[in-house]
């Protein structure tokens, strides 16, 4: 791996805790690796002992030496607490500019107070209900970036701080000053005693940290024990912490090639069963017509759009004019200008168009894997919070259909109110163990198929939901909801341009595992 770095970088340092013994005198072992590191280009910089028994186990390498490396001023200091001692050096390297150009731009979160938000963005103008929803939407857009940019304007964000772990209580907090001051006195007064009183101090601090994650972290899991899909997420969140930036390259020409990526992957699936898609739309076809049993919508109350705005998860997307937690909580008074865009949608049968945008972020699969191999992603796509507010609101008029219809199968559990995982698999245990019983042998056939919602054919969907007695604006709108939409990849503050999508669900939507 040096060895491929060293031919690749023009500057390159290679230090650590090596645990080979490279005194003035090296031993053989230390001898060879420091020749060998010699060979690439390598110098090694530290000569004075680095470990409290008087071995030089700590090393710094540079190309070039200490003349052509850019490293400068090598001291090394003991340290109380540890048995090795602090390396210290200064390089030169250019700052790390912000991709994009120019400070990142933020609101400020202090400043957005929902009765502010409110005040600012006034009531809905009554004389505008009757627009289109396409204008309906550009007018909440226009109206709610213009009230959030009155109470919270963006500014330059001129440095980040680290965001505070959870756990790190008050009473840590009093422990960390008390330690700077120990570690002050030391510095001040290096004696045998304020050692030894530093070590027993950072030894008490340690512990206390691990007292305190393991508090917190057995109340979150203790908290959703019942809770399957959030007992995941934080056992998750445990074992693999999210990298801090995944992706190496956010550049334009990377968001492309993932764009691209992700659309010729659909592409290829889908050519793999053309011959089956094309028999199976001529089956749909030829199905007899079936009685249209819902035909328009129920338009919404403000309290059943309170309701929604309530239960629909605030993850905003890079569209949204507003964060959509403050939507949530200044939903009281929303509630009017959310139900104008809602009813204008239900009842002219369409799915406004600047929801249709989906944003991409790719995700690494797993933190082992290759991060400059397009393969190794998955895309996760994010959707305007309006537009998912609409589609709680039809999605709550279709489950209620297929229930009065029975249409749907008496074993499914997936996407379904009073099922899940649990009563899967206590379904599945029952059936197992019952024909286990009766002396039989059972098959277990588990399917994950790959892209499974991009993959969806528009016309076989609208011909299944036709012959289950959708139609009129229905059928309109789910055909609006599913035509005309497009992705584009996020990396930073880089986007790419806009794909066009003929066929899927749109991923991280309300509706498209119903549809599914």
């Amino acid at each position: 791996m040096v060895s491929g770095l060293a031919l690749e970088s023009q500057r390159l340092i290679v230090l650590g805790d090596f645990n080979v013994h490279a005194e003035t005198t090296p031993s053989g072992a230390a001898q060879d690796f420091i020749a060998a590191m010699a060979t690439m280009g390598l110098s090694q910089l530290v000569s004075g002992p680095t470990h409290r028994a008087g071995h030089t186990l700590d090393l710094v390498f540079c190309q070039g030496g200490e003349e052509g490396g850019g490293v400068e001023e090598l001291t090394i200091a003991p340290l109380p607490w540890t048995d090795h001692h602090l390396i210290r050096f200064r390089i030169t390297a250019p700052p790390n500019l912000r991709r994009g150009g120019g400070p990142k731009m933020v609101r400020p979160r202090r400043l957005m107070d929902p009765d502010g938000f409110l005040m600012a963005l006034g009531e809905f103008p009554a004389t505008l209900a009757g627009d289109s929803v396409d204008a309906l939407v550009a007018l909440w857009n226009k109206e709610v970036t213009r009230a959030i940019d009155t109470i919270a304007p963006e500014r330059p964000l001129s440095s980040t701080r680290a965001k505070p772990s959870p756990w790190f209580t008050e009473e840590l907090a009093a422990m960390k000053q008390k330690k700077r001051e120990l570690e002050g006195v030391w510095r001040s007064k290096p004696s045998e005693p304020n050692r030894t009183r530093l070590c027993l101090y950072l030894r008490a601090y340690a512990a206390a940290i691990d007292a305190a994650k393991n508090v917190f972290f057995a109340a979150n899991i203790a908290s959703a024990k019942n809770r399957p899909a959030e007992l995941f997420r934080v056992v998750r969140g445990l074992l693999y912490p999210a990298p801090q930036d995944g992706i190496p390259d956010n550049s334009a020409a990377r968001c492309e090639a993932f764009a691209q990526f992700f659309a010729d992957k659909v592409a290829l699936i889908r050519s793999s069963f053309d011959t089956i898609l094309t028999a199976v739309s001529e089956d749909v076809a030829r199905a007899p017509a079936c009685p249209i049993l819902m035909d328009s919508f129920q338009l919404a109350q403000p309290e059943d759009v309170d309701k929604v705005l309530g239960e629909v998860r605030s993850t905003t997307c890079i569209l949204d004019p507003c964060p959509s937690w403050l939507v949530r909580e200044a939903r009281g008074g929303l509630a009017e200008w959310v139900k104008v865009v809602v009813n204008a949608s239900l009842r002219e049968g369409i799915f406004p168009a600047s929801l249709k945008l989906a944003v991409i972020k790719p995700l690494l699969k797993k933190p082992s894997l290759d991060p400059t191999q397009l393969e190794n992603y998955r895309p996760i796509s994010n959707l305007p919070f309006l537009g998912k507010v609409v589609e709680r609101v039809v999605a709550a008029q279709l489950q209620a259909f297929l229930v009065d219809t029975d249409y749907l199968d008496p074993a499914q559990s997936g996407f379904r109110p009073g099922h899940g995982t649990e009563t899967a698999l206590v379904a599945l245990v029952d059936d197992l163990r019952r024909e286990l019983d009766r002396g039989s042998v059972s098959l277990l056939v588990l399917l994950d198929l790959s892209a499974a919602f991009d993959t969806v054919d528009h016309g076989i969907l609208l011909g299944r939901l036709a012959g289950m007695g959708l139609g009129g604006t229905v059928l309109q709108w789910l055909r609006s909801f599913l035509e005309g939409r497009s992705q584009m990849v996020s990396l930073g503050d880089t986007c790419s341009a806009p794909q066009p999508l003929t066929c899927g669900v749109p991923q991280g939507s309300v509706l498209s595992p119903m549809l599914f």
